[in-house]
């Protein structure tokens, strides 16, 4: 996979050689996740957080927190974590995680949440359904997680696993069980590749990785929900261009007011979908 191209307003100032999206509040500059100190309303640099105690006066404790151990995607491994834990529960005879939790459009009305739960749940008689998926997981997951952000990485992994059970609402039968990452994971692709190609970088390897993965959603008999890919897909391109569109710090306002209307729209979809089914 190619690298973002060089340019130094998306490099940290600090260390050159790391990318980042994100900006100190006080300043402006491009910190890393290691540079970022979590503030009250978003994170500040080395500079303005001594600037800030040396201003501070003695007798209050500091409020500033570090946002990221060294760097590190916790938000990444913490999903981990999470997902190959549901799995294991899986095998568990009597609690009927799959059963409880898988999506089926037909369910929408009286239990919506698994649109959101079966993201987290896996395949039991394909083991690299999961792993594939964690490792796609891991691989995106480092690379958007410093870029964009704890937050905004988090956002983008669940409404883009959102949006994939959107495409299965819209495009599949009503009686279709699915379960799987792919939504969210397509999600992080289509943001990068939009990221990617808005600062100008080379992304002929991405959208040969992404067309291969599509088209294999359409091979018979390998059960994959390619409805799930599409939704998540177009989801996280869209978030990509949110990201980017609003990246100065004037625009971290319009940035949450259009992924909540992002999220507001699936939800609408959803709703227009079951309510046709109820009609139908």
């Amino acid at each position: 996979m190619s690298d973002l191209p060089a340019s130094a307003a998306n490099f940290c100032y600090r260390h050159p050689g790391r990318q980042s999206l994100i900006l100190c509040q006080r300043c402006g500059r491009t910190i890393c996740p290691e540079c970022q100190t979590q503030a009250a309303v978003g994170v500040v640099c080395p500079e303005c957080m001594k600037e800030q105690r040396k201003n501070a006066p003695r007798t209050k404790p500091a409020v500033l927190t570090r946002l990221t151990g060294e760097g590190k995607p916790t938000v990444t491994y913490a999903l981990i974590a999470v997902t190959a834990f549901i799995f294991v529960l899986q095998w568990i005879p009597g609690l009927g995680i799959y059963q409880n939790f898988a999506y089926m459009p037909a369910l929408t009305v009286i239990e919506p949440w698994r649109m959101l739960t079966s993201v987290f749940l896996h395949s039991q008689g394909f083991i690299f359904h999961i792993l594939l998926n964690m490792y796609m997981l891991w691989i995106f997951g480092q690379l958007l997680e410093g870029l964009l952000g704890r937050g905004r990485f988090l956002a983008l992994y669940l409404v883009s696993g959102f949006a994939g059970s959107v495409g299965v609402l819209v495009l599949s039968s009503p009686n279709t069980v699915v379960v799987g990452a792919s939504g969210a994971i397509f999600g992080l692709m289509g943001a990068f590749l939009v990221i990617q190609r808005r600062l100008g970088g080379n992304a002929t390897q991405l959208l040969v990785l992404l067309g291969i993965n599509f088209v294999i959603g359409f091979i018979p008999g390998l059960n994959i929900a390619w409805q799930a890919h599409l939704g998540g897909l177009l989801a996280g391109a869209l978030m990509g261009l949110i990201f980017m569109q609003t990246r100065r710090l004037k625009h971290q306002g319009i940035q949450v007011v259009l992924i909540a209307g992002l999220t507001v729209v699936l939800a609408a979809v959803a709703a227009l979908k079951v309510f046709s089914y109820l009609n139908g």
